[in-house]
């Protein structure tokens, strides 16, 4: 998960809730807006929804590979 840059400067921070023994609830993003504590440090590290779009595009085209080679394999062991 990436912190997300909207249009309007308001940043996605990925957040995620934990048991009191670490065992993960959920992930969800919260919404932080320009001025909030902690904006500087996370519009640091934020990509745009254009680039995350662009990401999300080719982690699928490079799993097309992957899934093509484990069909294979699945194919050899029928």
């Amino acid at each position: 998960m990436y912190v997300i840059r909207l249009g309007d400067g308001t940043l996605r921070v990925p957040r995620s809730l934990t048991t009191d023994d670490g065992r993960l609830i959920g992930n969800a993003y919260v919404e932080v807006a320009p001025g909030e504590p902690d904006y500087e440090r996370w519009l640091a590290e934020s990509i745009t929804e254009e680039e995350d779009a662009e990401r999300r595009r080719r982690w699928r085209e490079g799993d097309e590979a992957l899934e093509q080679a484990f069909l294979a394999f699945k194919a050899e062991q029928d």
